[in-house]
């Protein structure tokens, strides 16, 4: 029996963000301002691959967690990276003083904050998805991190990122360890990914208390640009 965090995007969408869900057929994502991931069942086949073309619309791209499938021929692949996801092992979480609660007037500086360091996807209506916490410094947002995709019993840490300006004081990891504070407070255990690659972000996590799960990818592709339903050429 596979486990949750096996395809947490599914589980969250069938789950806790159910709400957020928008469903066509088997394939399910999160509103395009919320989150650019979706959820596929386990095993696509022609209907599902339809269903999702047509989510995408003509020629466009879509994401795709922890898939490792053939793609059909008329689709384009345009990137592929290798990836891990880590899962509460022992942190030592605890609030963090200097944390603040960021909130929809706080968005514009967090997307600023996010375009600036790359931490991975976060848009307009992103902050919907979980509790973000934040540092500020002369009332400049300097640093944040929050909660993304959540299964039954399990909070992703994401965005986590500090201006380059105040890197080195720690600040990524006391907001990792405030916001798995308030995860654990909700009887939840606190994962997150990360590239396979990213050497620094991985020692860091690992000194924190995170323990290696599994190996997963980050992908996307794209569409073809003339879309058919396979169930529409069925014969009845």
């Amino acid at each position: 029996m596979s486990h949750v965090l096996d395809n947490p995007a599914l589980a969250s969408l069938t789950g806790p963000h159910a709400h957020f869900a928008e469903r066509r057929g088997r394939v399910l994502r999160y509103p395009v301002d919320v989150s650019p991931w979706l959820a596929l069942p386990e095993e696509l086949d022609a209907g599902d691959w339809a269903d999702l073309a047509a989510l995408a619309g003509p020629g466009g791209e879509v994401p795709l967690l922890g898939f490792r499938g053939e793609i059909p021929d008329d689709w384009e692949v345009t990137f592929q990276i290798e990836g891990v996801q880590f899962v509460d092992d022992g942190l030592a979480a605890e609030p963090e003083p200097e944390a603040v609660r960021l909130g929809p007037a706080d968005v514009p500086e967090m997307l600023d904050l996010v375009a600036r360091t790359q931490p991975g996807p976060f848009l307009p209506r992103t902050i919907e998805m979980g509790t973000y916490l934040g540092i500020r410094r002369e009332g400049a947002l300097i640093a944040m991190a929050g909660e993304r995709l959540h299964p039954p019993g399990w909070t992703e840490i994401s965005a986590v990122c500090t201006d380059p300006a105040f890197r080195g004081e720690g600040l990524a990891t006391r907001l990792i360890l405030a916001v798995a504070h308030g995860i654990r407070e909700r009887g939840e255990t606190p994962f997150l990914h990360t590239g396979a690659g990213n050497t620094n972000a991985i020692r860091l996590y690992e000194s924190l208390g995170f323990r290696l799960r599994r190996t997963t990818v980050f992908g996307g592709a794209r569409a073809p640009e003339h879309l058919t339903d396979e169930r529409e050429l069925a014969v009845p």
